[in-house]
């Protein structure tokens, strides 16, 4: 018998104790520094309560175990819902500061009106026996002119035919333009980004013409609940703005959107996507991110009323009393979502789409697929990633972003590593009662 190769072992921020995490076994506990000393100098009392949590284990019947689950997630990823992401234009009415698609070449928007037809015939068919919506992103997607609003009214009229739901992801300027055009689909969740107050918002988040956008994106927020459309507020976060969270957290909270059954939030990290940012001095790694969202939450607990960090697992344990499945693969790329513009072509998901080299193949004017390219996507899992076989914490990153580990290293079967065990000390800290 041996310590399992799958353990989370470190100390709690801010505390004595430490935490010993098996996403394998499915276990978790606090220890005290006594106990983890014994542990780690192979001195295993409670021997039986220690195998039975999988903490100590037979290599090969670990490996059994591994093998199992594995097999498991891949039958159950195959009745996973996808999600369609369509990109009806790249144009926008923003210039943001971190623009990420400043640099894609701005082709005409949709004009051709049968584009839209032969994208639902193409995923009716080729995704008929999955559950499966769509997400319309851009550029933005929700432009002001009178053909960009009937392509709108088009593609949510079509999805309602197939009984599909839609998410829009939208800079949330002409929102209370599209409210309307909106109510008539089955809206699953509108996705507004606001990166601040409105003094720090409007630094980072404006129109082309230098207009602060805040004042407009919040009526829209409004509108949008008020018509019970479902918001999910995201926030990219970078030094700029981090700490403005507490003071965006009481605007919500003011507001009342922090008690709407219509409202959620999620943290965006700014990175360094395709190209270099000019000021990407401002951009925080993932920890140093999350290292300043747990000190400002320590300061200022009301930002959890807004936003309750996942910190890894760590919010999952608590919450759910359970970890969660194992995480094979963290990449949903032509497994769980697919992504499709307006000119007719495929792409692996949102990361890719628009990027110059990227594509997969043709949904029109004729249906064709790279299925080498398709497959090297599919593929790729912590299995097929060297980095990650040896790695105590592949089943709780799952190998991170196919996309980004491709841009560090220009293989798809690469690493884009999550820093798991410093995401759990914080996680631990704030949570564990």
């Amino acid at each position: 018998m041996q310590p399992s190769k799958h353990n989370i072992i470190s100390k709690i921020k801010d505390s004595n104790d430490f935490f010993m995490v098996n996403p394998l076994s499915g276990n978790a506990d606090i220890l005290t520094e006594k106990e983890v000393m014994a542990f780690q100098n192979g001195k295993f009392e409670n021997t039986d309560e220690l195998m039975g949590k999988g903490y100590i284990v037979d290599p090969l019947k670990e490996q059994m175990l591994f093998n199992y689950k594995y097999i498991r997630s891949l039958e159950s990823k195959n009745g996973d819902e996808i999600q369609i992401f369509f990109v009806p234009n790249y144009s926008c009415n923003f210039a943001c500061s971190y623009c990420y698609q400043d640099m894609y070449e701005q082709a005409k928007d949709l004009s051709d009106a049968n584009m839209i037809d032969a994208f639902f015939n193409y995923i009716s068919d080729a995704f008929k026996d999955r559950q499966k919506y769509i997400t319309i992103f851009g550029g933005e997607p929700l432009l002001a002119s009178e053909a960009q609003k009937q392509n709108i009214k088009n593609i949510i009229s079509k999805a309602k035919i197939y009984n599909l739901g839609i998410a829009v992801v939208t800079n949330g300027y002409h929102l209370t333009e599209y409210i309307d055009i909106l109510k008539q689909g089955i809206i699953r969740e509108i996705q507004v980004t606001l990166d601040g107050t409105k003094e720090i918002h409007d630094k980072r988040r404006f129109l082309k013409n230098k207009s602060g956008t805040f004042d407009k994106i919040v009526e829209g927020i409004d509108a949008c609940i008020d018509a019970k459309l479902p918001v999910n507020l995201r926030i990219v976060v970078d030094k700029e703005n981090i700490d403005d969270l507490p003071a965006l957290a009481k605007f919500a909270i003011s507001k009342g959107w922090t008690n709407s059954v219509f409202f959620k939030t999620q943290l965006g990290r700014n990175y360094e996507l395709h190209h270099c940012q000019e000021e990407n001095s401002r951009l925080f790694t993932r920890i140093e991110m999350y290292e300043n969202i747990y000190n400002l939450i320590k300061k200022y607990p009301e930002i959890i009323e807004f936003h309750k960090p996942a910190f890894s697992i760590s919010k999952f344990i608590f919450e759910n009393e359970e970890l969660p499945e194992p995480l094979f693969d963290s990449c949903p790329a032509c497994k769980t979502e697919w992504a499709f513009d307006y000119t007719g072509k495929i792409y692996s998901c949102t990361a890719t789409v628009g990027k110059d080299g990227e594509e997969l193949g043709t949904f029109y004017p004729q249906v064709f697929l790279d299925e080498n390219k398709i497959k090297e996507w599919q593929q790729r899992d912590i299995t097929c990633i060297k980095e990650c076989k040896e790695c105590s914490l592949q089943l709780a990153c799952g190998g991170g972003c196919g996309s980004v580990a491709k841009n560090q290293t220009g293989k798809i079967a690469s690493p884009d590593c999550r820093p798991v065990k410093e995401l759990l000390e914080l996680g631990f800290s704030l949570y564990a009662k």
